[in-house]
């Protein structure tokens, strides 16, 4: 008679995820990872995005980094046309395998959570380390979550006073303005309708956007100013000109080879608008001490994200030590291979 044996793995769905894992708590996990994929010898964070031709795609990312207990393999899919639909627009898993033995030690069904909260830590850490310590005023470009959770972060990091939000969809714009207002009661949250004028009041600027052309242009900053651009995130998009890229005094990304397969720099290579030495380092290189950031108060910085498997794995370890501690005992729904509610039932 054949017999099945039973996954060891825990299975954790995005409801508890989100009960066990917010935005704070991923600061340090986030900045650490920047900083070993960046200096430790062996660290792999490859990478490949899936169009798909309903009009979404999907992330197919991975992460190792030597002498870690795990490594990570994470799908994130992100389907736009799905808010017509009424569903979510992001969905997608991350699994942990054990890195002696390649077995499967979770799976995170956490539908885009996880790698939110990641993306919003990382533009946090990109601002600590980049920005001027007094900056008060910012701007952010989008209307989405990410947009929403970038001016969380900030406040976790800058004693952000005023804050303007800028997207295409004037209407959305002004509900998220809303919400934030909402949400940070001390920030002074406004939607405006010039971008360029609210970039030029601004100490910080976050573009958090989709979209195939540039949305802050180089003739708009001044003299201070930090800027963190993650929406660009695949060889079409583009938000940042290449005015942006050259009137910067320092350029960091999260890792050199994809920005220049990926997102903004990737554009402007292409263009022959900057070239690849336009790149002055790496963020885990600058939280290092290994490459200097910020050196003036005049400096513009800028921080260019497409989104490194290594932050993945800090995110989902943290996550599942945080969902262990909750439950009591290794996995709250241990032993299930299919997927399952926390009740253990199928």
């Amino acid at each position: 008679m054949r017999t099945t044996s039973v996954p060891s793995f825990s299975f954790h769905t995005a409801d508890r995820i989100r009960e066990a894992v917010d935005l704070p708590g991923l600061l340090e996990p986030i900045a650490d990872a920047f900083t070993a994929f960046s200096t430790a010898d062996g660290a792999q964070a490859p990478v490949m995005v899936l169009p798909v031709d309903q009009g979404g795609d999907s992330h197919i990312k991975a992460a190792h980094l030597p002498g870690d207990r795990h490594f990570l393999v994470k799908i994130a899919n992100w389907f736009p046309g799905n808010r017509a639909r009424g569903l979510p627009e992001g969905g997608g898993f991350v699994a942990l395998f054990d890195a002696a033995t390649g077995a499967v030690t979770a799976v995170l069904e956490d539908e885009h959570h996880l790698s939110d909260l990641r993306t919003a830590a990382a533009g946090a850490v990109c601002a600590r380390a980049l920005s001027r310590p007094e900056a008060t005023h910012a701007t952010v470009f989008g209307t989405g979550r990410q947009a929403e959770l970038q001016a969380h972060a900030l406040c976790l990091v800058r004693p952000i006073e005023r804050l303007h939000v800028w997207g295409r969809d004037p209407g959305r714009a002004t509900l998220l303005a809303d919400r934030l207002g909402h949400d940070l009661p001390h920030v002074d949250v406004t939607p405006v309708a010039d971008p360029e004028r609210a970039v030029r009041r601004s100490d910080i600027v976050v573009t958090a956007t989709a979209g195939v052309t540039p949305v802050l242009f180089g003739s708009w900053l001044r003299a201070g100013q930090h800027i963190t651009a993650l929406g660009a995130d695949d060889a079409a998009k583009c938000e940042l000109d290449g005015a942006c890229l050259r009137r910067a005094t320092g350029v960091y990304v999260d890792s050199r080879d994809l920005a220049l397969r990926y997102g903004d720099l990737h554009v402007a290579v292409a263009r022959g608008e900057v070239t690849e030495s336009r790149i002055d380092g790496e963020i885990g290189d600058v939280l290092a001490g290994r490459v200097p950031g910020r050196r003036t108060p005049d400096d513009i910085t800028v921080a260019k994200l497409i989104g490194i498997g290594p932050l993945d794995l800090a995110a989902a370890e943290t996550a599942l030590a945080l969902l262990e501690r909750t439950a009591g005992r290794p996995g709250l729904t241990a032993g299930c291979g299919t997927r399952c509610a926390d009740t253990g039932t199928a």
